[in-house]
């Protein structure tokens, strides 16, 4: 971009869309411009609460916008893959909320779309940004701890299900459930933590005890209540191995009984140490004696905490992007899997990547 100011546009005016805006806003060198919602009410609040002028019914006429230079999408799963084209084929930089999209077939046209164009693509995953994550990629990155052979990755919620009725709920919408809502987050953060990106099988299993019977609701979520019944898994489980020889297990749930009302780690074990990511700490045998290293003092590349900022910087030539198209794309090969393998009840072998 030769500009030194970029101009962003939000499609989606839900909850998550509130939260980019406060962010973008804390960017001096950027601003959103345009707004986008089916909805006109919801479209009207997050348009109003933060002074923007330019305000769309239809996604289309916000990427036809000249005014704009990127935009943010994050709208239910089942629109991610399309509208993320759309845009790039008006010549918008997008970054794209989680789930990356329903399947490996949608999420390798928008990417093979972004390198004809030339145009940044990113899936905007929050938690590779935070100061622990990014202390403990930093010891992985040093050696610290050396080979790593196996991570634990889970988020587990007692009663977090995102507003019970609406589009979270139903497959047609949100192509799944925990798994795609919270898992992900982990899955993704224990691959970038670890570097590993070659998987080669997974297994995977998915339940839902608790949304069938209206139990389990948590307080995510702006959308109305206009759907009925509830067709998604509220816990999953996997076990994916790697070419390097690593294993992965992964858990996410929406909904169980814990003592915790919510948990959430990646624990990653190396043939020289092991480490937690929250908080961030490194386990190791020391001098003295077995150490729990506790405070790290590291250095973090992305200090500004945010996926918002790192898009923004990386149209402005100051940053490299963190999460790299071709990453998003395992991690949904991966998703792909949990998916197949819990609806056939075998392991499903994955191709090396092309």
């Amino acid at each position: 971009m030769a500009s030194t100011h970029v101009r962003l546009g939000i499609v989606g005016a839900g909850q998550i869309g509130h939260i980019a805006c406060e962010e973008i806003a804390r960017h001096r060198d950027a601003s959103v411009v345009a707004a986008a919602d089916v909805h006109q009410r919801r479209l009207n609040e997050i348009a109003d609460r933060f002074a923007i002028e330019r305000r769309y019914l239809d996604p289309e006429a916000l990427f036809n916008d000249d005014e704009v230079d990127g935009v943010y999408i994050a709208t239910p799963n089942v629109h991610h893959a399309p509208l993320a084209l759309a845009a790039l084929r008006q010549g918008k930089h997008v970054i794209l909320e989680k789930p990356f999209a329903l399947n490996a077939a949608e999420a390798e046209s928008v990417i093979a779309c972004a390198r004809e164009r030339k145009l940044v693509f990113t899936v905007g995953m929050n938690q590779r940004f935070r100061t622990d994550s990014q202390k403990v990629r930093e010891l992985v990155r040093r050696g610290d701890l050396g080979r790593i052979y196996h991570c634990k990755a889970f988020w587990m919620r007692r009663s977090g299900i995102p507003k019970l009725g609406t589009w979270f709920g139903k497959k047609a919408l949100s192509g799944g459930g925990s798994l795609l809502d919270i898992g992900v987050h982990l899955l993704d953060l224990a691959l970038y933590l670890s570097d590993q990106f070659d998987p080669v099988s997974v297994s995977g299993q998915t339940y839902s005890e608790f949304g069938p019977r209206g139990l389990g609701e948590g307080s995510w979520g702006y959308s109305d209540r206009s759907e009925t019944g509830f067709d998604v898994e509220d816990f999953a489980t996997a076990l994916i191995k790697f070419q390097s020889g690593a294993s992965l297990t992964l858990d996410a749930s929406w909904a169980l009984h814990q003592s915790e009302r919510d948990r959430m780690n990646v624990l990653l074990y190396g043939s020289e140490g092991g480490a937690s990511c929250y908080p961030a700490e490194l386990y190791r045998n020391g001098k003295n004696g077995y150490e729990i290293v506790q405070n790290l003092d590291l250095p973090t590349p992305y200090p500004h905490g945010s996926r918002f900022h790192n898009f923004i910087n990386v149209l402005l030539g100051r940053e490299e992007l963190c999460g790299t198209p071709e990453q998003a794309l395992c991690v949904q090969r991966i998703l792909d899997a949990i998916y197949e393998s819990a609806q056939s009840g075998r392991e499903v072998r994955l191709a090396p990547a092309g």
